[in-house]
C-alpha cells in the first residue's frame, strides 16, 4: 500500500513539475519572440489608413468599411448588427475561439471547459466584426498607413480567415450573445490554440501587409509595444 502511495505521489509530483516547466518555458517564449521585429517593407506609399485597436487582452484589426479598392459590406453586413446602422465609417475585425466568443461575454461568464476546448483546438473560430464611426487615437488605438497593393494583401488575409457556402457569402452567426449593438459575428477558418491566438491572428495580418511586427506573438503587448518603442530587428 505504500508502495502504490509513493508511485501515485511520484507520478503527481513529476506530472505538476512538468506543467511548470512548460508554462515557465511558453511564458519565456512568449515574451522574448513578441520582442523580435520582422521588417517592415521599405518605399510603401501611404494610400489607406488602417488601425490597431486593443481592449487590453485583444487586438483587432481596423479598416475603412468601404473605399476605392474594396467594399466590406458585401462580406460584412450592417443589418446583421442590432443597429442596423449604415452610416458608420469604420470595420474592426478579429478571429478568435467560437465558444470563447459566444459563451464568455465577461470574464465572471468563463467556464474550465469552455478555456480547455480553446487551448486545445477542440473548437471551432469566428470572426467578430465590430462598425465604428470615428477612431479615437490613444494607447489603445494606433494609426499605420499602407499602400494599395498592401490593403489588398491585408483583405485577402480576412477574407480568407471567413468561410463562404456555395455562392460564395460569407456565414453569419444567428445569435444573442452579441457584446452591443453594432457587432457581429461570422463562421472562420482555423483554430484557436495555446500557440495561435486572438492576437497571432491580428500579427499576421500585420504581416500580410508588410507592416511591422511580432516574430510571434500570443498578447495584445507584443503588438502594441512595436508601435510605443523601439526593439531588437529579426
Amino acid at each position: 500500500m505504500k508502495s502504490r502511495i509513493y508511485k501515485i505521489f511520484k507520478i503527481a509530483l513529476a506530472t505538476a513539475l512538468f506543467l511548470l516547466l512548460f508554462i515557465a518555458v511558453y511564458l519565456a517564449a512568449a515574451f522574448g519572440l513578441s520582442r523580435l521585429a520582422t521588417e517592415k517593407e521599405e518605399f510603401a506609399q501611404g494610400e489607406v489608413d488602417i488601425y490597431i485597436l486593443t481592449n487590453g487582452v485583444h487586438t483587432d484589426i481596423v479598416m475603412p468599411v468601404m473605399n476605392q479598392y474594396y467594399d466590406w459590406r458585401k462580406d460584412i453586413r450592417f443589418e446583421h448588427t442590432l443597429s442596423k446602422d449604415t452610416t458608420f465609417q469604420y470595420l474592426a475585425v478579429g478571429w478568435g475561439d467560437k465558444g470563447f466568443y459566444l459563451e464568455t461575454p465577461t470574464w465572471a461568464d468563463l467556464k474550465f471547459s469552455t478555456a480547455f476546448r480553446a487551448a486545445f483546438s477542440l473548437s471551432s473560430a469566428a470572426i467578430h466584426a465590430t462598425f465604428y464611426n470615428q477612431m479615437k487615437l490613444g494607447d489603445d488605438c494606433m494609426k499605420i498607413q499602407i499602400s494599395k497593393q498592401q490593403y489588398m494583401r491585408l483583405v485577402s488575409y480576412v477574407k480568407n480567415s471567413l468561410i463562404t457556402d456555395e455562392a460564395g457569402k460569407t456565414i453569419w452567426i444567428n445569435t444573442n450573445a452579441v457584446y452591443g449593438r453594432t457587432d457581429a459575428f461570422y463562421e472562420a477558418r482555423g483554430r484557436y490554440n495555446l500557440f495561435h491566438t486572438c492576437n497571432t491572428w491580428a500579427n499576421n495580418a500585420l504581416k500580410s501587409c508588410g507592416q511591422k511586427a511580432c516574430y510571434w506573438t500570443i498578447f495584445d503587448t507584443g503588438i502594441f509595444n512595436l508601435y510605443k518603442q523601439p526593439i531588437l530587428k529579426k
